[in-house]
């Protein structure tokens, strides 16, 4: 599995905190992971592992955007968007393995695949002004 491919299973998974928590996520991931097909034991390790880190900085997270996307409160945000951006602000903040501009250009294309027309560009605006600060 690539990472485009990993990075889409944990925007997914993230997406799911919205609607779960606790006990509940815990058995939406377990259910999730186990329908992929073919995740072989490394790929499901990483996955589990990078959705633990973000999931855990999502406060952070949240502050960190709300302090960049002036107009855009986390709380106005979409959900897909939101998701997509706490994703790519992690791994430009916290994720040595990922250089920032690979963690844009995905969420960038995670935007187009999941997303409205309108948020590839908010997308790219917001983690723009995140990468210069």
């Amino acid at each position: 599995m690539g990472r485009r491919e990993q990075r889409e299973n944990i925007f997914q998974l993230l997406f799911m905190t919205e609607f779960n928590d606790g006990e509940a996520m815990n058995e939406q991931q377990r259910l999730y992971l186990e329908g992929i097909e073919d995740l072989k034991e490394k790929d499901r390790i990483y996955i589990q592992e990078k959705f633990q880190k973000i999931n855990e900085k999502i406060p952070q997270l949240d502050e960190r955007l709300n302090e960049t996307s002036k107009g855009w409160k986390t709380s106005r945000m979409n959900k897909v968007d939101l998701t997509i951006l706490r994703l790519a602000f992690y791994e430009i903040l916290w994720d040595e393995d990922v250089p920032q501009s690979v963690a844009i250009n995905e969420a960038v294309e995670l935007a187009k695949k999941y997303s409205s027309d309108e948020a590839p560009a908010f997308i790219n605006g917001v983690l723009g002004k995140i990468a210069s600060a």
